[in-house]
């Protein structure tokens, strides 16, 4: 499984970059431009997944929103790593007061359901790609901390830390020669599959009308104005989101329990 994950999130990465260069030499249209097609056609020769409701077409669209979901998504759990990681070593070494601020409030973060607090998060900062991004980040920073701060609390009582304080090492050195190696093991797990779940909820933002702007391609908010035309017949504008954003979470799925199991 691991290797159909890393192929598949490769295949969306090698999308991601050459989508927009395509689009620049004139060899894919201007996903926001479709007035001069023709309006739900399905999909032909011409346009391989048809056109949506203002004839855009649902191929390029499709192609676009890959690039800016990878974007929000690798943005989102790459800043909640390097804040949920350094905050939960810091917390399970030093403990006493700091230890129990953080661990309070991380839990009440941790308790409070994923998308709701992305979509009050979403809500409060506006629309656009960073604010997208510090939504996401906000929740999966308690799972970091959590993760890190327990196997810091376990490794801190090893007889080689020990060790190490006793010869009068500071902290920062133990935090960075001794400690950070042992916890950050199973960093890589929890950040593919924080990853998938964030392309869901970055989904459901965008659904919601709380995501990205409307000249970015985003496949929520297309999946959104596709649900008008749904009962129509008119398929293909929902079929292709939709399926690129599942096997892009099976890919990172596959990927994270791969590296579990490694």
């Amino acid at each position: 499984m691991a290797r159909w994950g890393v192929l598949i999130v490769l295949a969306y990465g090698l999308l991601a970059v050459v989508t927009p260069l395509l689009i620049q030499l004139g060899v894919l249209p201007d996903p926001n431009t479709g007035l001069e097609n023709p309006i739900y056609a399905a999909p032909s020769l011409g346009h391989w997944c048809g056109t949506d409701r203002l004839g855009r077409d649902v191929c390029v669209r499709t192609l676009a929103g890959s690039g800016v979901a990878l974007q929000v998504v690798l943005l989102a759990v790459t800043t909640a790593l390097l804040i949920g990681v350094p905050l939960g070593m810091l917390s399970g070494y030093l403990g006493g007061w700091l230890d129990r601020i953080l661990v309070l409030l991380m839990d009440t973060l941790y308790t409070l359901p994923v998308l709701l607090l992305s979509v009050v998060l979403a809500f409060l900062l506006g629309r656009g790609l960073p604010n997208a991004a510090a939504a996401l980040c906000v929740v999966y920073i308690p799972q970091y901390f959590r993760v890190v701060r327990n196997q810091t609390a376990q490794v801190k009582a090893e007889l080689y830390v020990e060790a190490a304080q006793s010869l009068g090492a500071g902290p920062v050195w133990i935090l960075r020669r001794y400690l950070l190696r042992n916890v950050i093991t199973s960093v890589p797990v929890l950040l593919t599959l924080n990853a998938a779940d964030a392309v869901l909820v970055l989904g459901g933002l965008g659904f919601l009308g709380l995501g990205l702007p409307e000249a970015i391609p985003e496949w929520g908010a297309d999946l959104q104005q596709a649900l008008t035309a749904l009962p129509t017949g008119i398929w293909w504008t929902a079929l292709y989101p939709g399926l690129a954003m599942f096997v892009l979470v099976l890919g990172l799925s596959f990927l994270g329990e791969g590296l579990e199991a490694w």
